[in-house]
């Protein structure tokens, strides 16, 4: 679990992460790094840090680093009008959310500078680009279904044997939230055969790749 008081500051950032979720993407990760030593971590969509401290830090117990990959203008649901906008968030120059100011200042309160990397970027312009296995993969992008569909196929093949996959916001019940993550990416990943099913924390699922 993330030792007070960074857990606290976490829970203080802006973000969706729970508490509960938020210890568990942490031991998830730790466990990764014993399976998959030496290989990074990557997290799909940070917003303005919150899941990225959890991760960041189990990155700096394992001795990796975390790449933190996010355009940081913001999801769909994140926009004007939806649910989860947040105007303090919204760049009054050009008009347009910008994240990016609180995730570094997140970020530097952590003190996670040297064990957390920004990449500022489109998820499927970096996964083209993208050629390291990764001990661990949280995907926590646009919610949509084009946006998972894109992370799903982009990242999922980058976890290493013996790695770990993480999805936040996955809802088996329709009644309880969005589909996206659960029709998009956590079953595609059962389904395939590469992944078995690991731990149920909330909306959090994690899975080890095993194929």
């Amino acid at each position: 679990m993330l030792a007070e008081p960074l857990r606290s500051l976490a829970l203080s950032t802006k973000g969706f992460m729970p508490g509960d979720e938020g210890d568990a993407l942490h031991a998830a990760a730790l466990r990764a790094a014993d399976a998959v030593p030496d290989a990074p971590f990557v997290e799909i969509g940070s917003y303005c840090g919150r899941s990225t401290i959890w991760l960041g830090d189990a990155a700096r117990t394992a001795g990796t680093v975390l790449f933190a990959v996010d355009h940081h203008r913001g999801s769909e649901e994140n926009q004007a009008g939806w649910e989860h906008h947040d105007d303090e968030v919204v760049d009054p120059a050009v008009g347009r959310m910008d994240t990016l100011p609180f995730f570094r200042r997140a970020i530097h309160d952590a003190g996670l500078e040297g064990h957390v990397i920004a990449v500022v970027g489109l998820s499927p312009l970096v996964a083209a680009h993208w050629s390291t296995p990764a001990a661990f993969v949280f995907i926590d992008g646009g919610h949509g279904v084009e946006p998972a569909r894109a992370d799903s196929a982009g990242w999922t093949p980058h976890v290493a044997l013996g790695g770990t996959l993480a999805i936040h916001d996955v809802f088996p019940d329709p009644a309880d939230g969005g589909r996206p993550p659960y029709d998009d990416i956590y079953l595609p990943a059962i389904e395939s055969g590469r992944f078995r099913l690991d731990t149920v924390t909330g909306s959090l699922r994690t899975l080890v790749r095993v194929a």
